[in-house]
């Protein structure tokens, strides 16, 4: 068993870490996007830079400029300027050399093409680079595509120091003092993001190392314990277990949403709440969720928690098993996926629109709902409804996409996930009915796609494949039919899917039952294919079919 640091010597090791990490630089906390990065990102077709700039600048955010506030205290911020298009020479001139003393990286502007030389000298004389945005790319979509970049860009996962820790490790130490010992307050990533440091606290091995590397320590309990912490409406209490002693943990949350969990370990062997207790344990997670609600929205988009999770449960590497709690939805219920694709290949623009007007119409129905783009297409995960159809919650929003991005855009439904490893697989199987509607071209004409409307089409794919890795099931004169009389192999398909009827053969084909006869008799005393017995047409019209469904 590991021995125990002292209450004394584990305190004195906290504070010692606690002040080495405040006086650490800058660059040692934090890895931020350059101005490069976003300039590439945002594509020539949306900004152009006017004015001297450095690619290597790291941008820590973007924010929309208001005259009325001024300058937002942060540095190396883009500033949004909607207001700013119509503004005298010597007015924007001022305002950019104001923006140069707060350390401003960029402004994003809007202007007429007549007046792009004037605003070229405002950035050479002040220093401050203009990113002129295209006039049909709207404030709210730059934004959103600004903030996607900022976010999504490779980082460090434990690059950004919390804004709103300090308050919390006040209330870590109020927590030590009632309860005696160590507190730690964590977010979704398990990285520990405060502390306590009361001069006598219990501390053990576990909560030592998860202090000293900022992040707690894997266990094969963690999962478990983190899931059912989060998915609980009350305190969890785990009593002394080997090296780790007696802790009382819940979830902090707001509304519905997790953003990170308490763990209080206590001088109690054999822990059991008083109602006074509890009372604490829940006024704290309440303050402690206020504090760190006001930091992800600080932060937009550089991390977004919830956004990770939903990426690593697509991608289906690294899971934990607790991401759906994490993300507020219940495995018994289950969250149903959604995969839009629009119908030509789009820019980063589109793409965006289309991610932000889902997440818009989803979030009115689910407020649960989270939406990340994913190899040119958009990905989305709610809460299961069992009394409600979710192509009900699509069939209003593909309109409203048809005149933003253009016609044509296809969802997939491909099924309910009840644990986080079905999310992946069922990612999977979305992908394969959006590219199953697109080969089939204007076959299918279903916007929205689930398994019992595709279910033919798959199976027919399936078969294709099997009889191309397996020649010896194909039929030779089958195949010779193809070839040589495409005329008499339709009409076989025909006549097998209208199960040997010959007037509606002829009616579906367009001529008299006669030729259907014909071509009938020709395909089986000419070619030779035999359609004798239900399992001899079944095999011909499969074979057939295949090649009609791959257009080959």
């Amino acid at each position: 068993m590991e021995p125990k640091n002292s209450p004394i010597e584990a305190h004195e090791r906290a504070g010692a870490l606690k002040s080495a990490l405040d006086a650490a630089p800058a660059s040692a906390l934090d890895f931020r996007t350059t101005f490069a990065d976003l300039v590439d990102g945002l594509g020539s077709d949306a900004v152009t830079v006017l004015g001297p700039s450095d690619p290597a600048r790291a941008i820590a955010g973007a924010e929309f400029y208001d005259a009325l506030e001024g300058f937002p205290p942060e540095a190396d911020l883009i500033l949004l300027a909607p207001s700013a298009g119509g503004a005298p020479a010597a007015e924007l001139t001022a305002l950019l050399q104001e923006a140069a003393l707060h350390r401003v990286a960029a402004f994003a502007v809007k202007f007429r093409d007549a007046d792009a030389p004037a605003f070229a000298a405002v950035a050479d004389a002040s220093g401050i680079p203009i990113l002129r945005v295209a006039e049909r790319v709207s404030w709210r979509l730059f934004d959103a595509v600004l903030s996607r970049l900022l976010g999504e860009l490779p980082h460090r996962e434990d690059a950004q120091r919390d804004r709103g820790s300090e308050p919390l490790f006040a209330l870590a130490n109020e927590l030590a003092g009632y309860f005696g010992g160590s507190v730690a307050i964590e977010d979704l990533e398990r990285r520990i993001v405060a502390y306590s440091s009361v001069p006598g606290q219990v501390i053990d091995g576990v909560r030592t190392q998860g202090i000293l590397t900022r992040r707690v320590p894997d266990s094969p309990l963690n999962d478990d314990q983190y899931r059912t912490v989060l998915r609980s409406d009350h305190p969890v209490i785990y009593p002394r277990q080997e090296n780790e002693e007696p802790r009382v943990a819940i979830g902090v949350l707001a509304g519905t949403l997790p953003l990170g969990t308490i763990w209080i370990i206590t001088a109690q062997p054999n822990p059991e709440l008083t109602p006074e207790q509890e009372v604490r344990v829940r006024a704290a997670a309440a303050v402690a969720a206020g504090h760190m609600l006001d930091d992800v929205r600080a932060r937009k988009a550089r991390q977004l928690p919830r956004e990770d999770r939903l990426r690593t449960l697509l991608e289906g590497t690294s899971i934990t098993g607790s991401e759906l709690a994490e993300l507020g939805l219940s495995e018994e219920r289950g969250a149903t996926i959604m995969a839009f694709e629009p119908f030509s290949d789009p820019g980063p623009l589109p793409l965006a629109q289309l991610r932000s007007t889902a997440h818009r119409h989803l979030a009115l129905h689910r407020p649960e709902a989270v939406t990340v783009i994913r190899d040119r297409r958009v990905f989305a995960l709610i809460a299961s409804d069992a009394t409600r159809d979710p192509t009900e919650l699509l069939l209003p929003l593909l309109p409203l996409l048809d005149r933003l991005i253009g016609p044509g855009t296809r969802a997939a439904i491909p099924g309910t996930a009840h644990r986080s490893g079905d999310v992946a697989e069922l990612r999977q199987l979305a992908e394969r009915l959006l590219d199953a509607a697109a080969r089939a071209g204007s076959e299918i004409s279903e916007r929205i796609l689930t398994i019992p409307a595709l279910r033919p089409r798959l199976a027919l794919e399936r078969f294709a494949a099997v009889l191309n890795a397996e020649p010896e099931l194909r039929a030779p004169e089958v195949d010779r039919l193809w070839e040589d009389e495409p005329s008499y192999a339709a009409t076989l398909v025909s006549w097998c899917g209208h199960f040997g009827n010959v007037a509606r053969t002829a009616r579906d084909l367009g001529v008299h039952e006669n030729t259907v006869r014909h071509r009938i008799r020709q395909a089986e005393e000419r070619f030779g294919v035999r359609i004798d017995t239900a399992d001899e047409r079944l095999s011909a019209w499969v074979q057939l079919r295949t090649r009609f469904a791959q257009g080959t």
